[in-house]
């Protein structure tokens, strides 16, 4: 921590003082700003997340224009499952795509086991890149989606609105569904621990897909399996991070995890969540990514509600209760960014005092 510059968002992952409220975007290397649109033109999707000076190039973008906290490595979640041999399409207009969606044993069994060392090492020599080009000034974030995300994307071979092929195989195959979580889980731990090892100062899993299961499948087919990734991730103090989107009703469990924070979407209370579970982890969100439709005076509304949830104290690390959205005026994304910068200062004037 103390080679960083700017190491706020580390101490806020571990409830250290702060003398403000760090801040950083999900989605934040992305088509919203100009900048990374330019670098897009030279390059498809997965070409330029293959490419680890594009990558790296396009992570740092958000640093430099938006002044954010922490830098999060320009990639995708769906690399370990192509890398795994399922080969994806990135379509403009629909998202990625899997041309031969997992559905059987006989799918399963085309599965490789990979080395992210070598099978992933584009991404690994994109960490160390950026990790060097940022020099010191903010941590970088590395990420994995959770197990069941990515199994749901490999099954339903895209994105879905009632996810009918991947709960069929849950109801039906149970057996090979929990063969295939678990060659994910291990996969996604080295992956996480060889990003750490390549310079990632914390790393974060998104469960994006973890709230359309049920709380009991949930605790079967998502929890388990994230536990089983923190506690197999090789780390000294490297923060874990776990979003798992619309996951209000296992908030305990997942403070248990293993986690060190919990990322919260923007439908959920931020202050009943301190209550209930913020003495035992920090909490990242959770504004609504559409408030950053609105006018300038509006954000700053809505960015002081935020902060006036959590209340005093270190603990909270500022965030998007999701992605934002491609369509957002990039000078309203530095508004709630300078606005967070100063506002959150009012927030932390006690705690840091009494920590120093």
């Amino acid at each position: 921590m103390s080679k960083l510059k700017n190491d706020l968002f580390l101490r806020a992952c571990k409830k250290l003082s702060v003398e403000r409220t760090p801040i950083w975007i999900m989605r934040q290397a992305g088509r919203y700003l100009p900048e990374y649109r330019k670098v897009r033109e030279k390059a498809d999707f997965i070409t330029m997340c293959h490419t680890p000076e594009l990558a790296a190039e396009v992570t740092i973008q958000p640093v430099d224009i938006i002044g954010v906290d922490a830098a999060i490595i320009f990639s995708d979640i769906l690399v370990i499952p192509e890398a795994m041999g399922m080969k994806f399409d990135m379509i403009e207009s629909r998202g990625p795509v899997f041309h031969h969606p997992l559905r059987n044993e006989a799918d399963a069994k085309l599965l490789k086991r990979i080395d992210p060392e070598k099978d992933l090492k584009y991404v690994l020599d994109a960490v160390s890149l950026t990790k060097r080009e940022l020099n010191g000034r903010v941590p970088l974030i590395g990420f994995s989606g959770s197990p069941w995300t990515l199994f749901t994307y490999m099954v339903e071979g895209k994105g879905s609105k009632n996810f009918s092929h991947v709960k069929k195989l849950i109801f039906n195959n149970p057996q090979l569904a929990h063969k295939v979580l678990e060659l994910i889980s291990d996969t996604a731990a080295d992956y996480l621990s060889a990003k750490i090892e390549a310079g990632a100062n914390a790393v974060q899993i998104f469960d994006t897909w973890g709230g359309i299961l049920s709380q009991n499948d949930f605790e079967e087919f998502s929890l388990r399996y994230i536990s089983e990734v923190i506690s197999k991730v090789k780390r000294k103090e490297e923060p874990v991070i776990v979003f798992s989107k619309g996951v209000h009703f296992k908030l305990e469990e997942l403070a248990a995890s293993g986690a060190d924070v919990i990322g919260l979407d923007w439908t959920m209370d931020l202050g009943e969540v301190r209550k209930k579970i913020g003495s035992k982890v920090s909490l990242q969100g959770n504004l609504d990514p559409t408030v950053l439709y609105a006018g300038k005076d509006k954000i700053k509304e809505e960015a002081k509600k935020v902060l006036n949830s959590y209340g005093e104290g270190s603990g909270h690390i500022f965030n998007l209760g999701h992605g934002i959205l491609p369509d957002v005026d990039p000078e309203n994304a530095k508004a709630l960014v300078k606005f967070v910068k100063e506002e959150s200062k009012f927030f932390q004037s006690k705690d840091a005092e009494t920590q120093r």
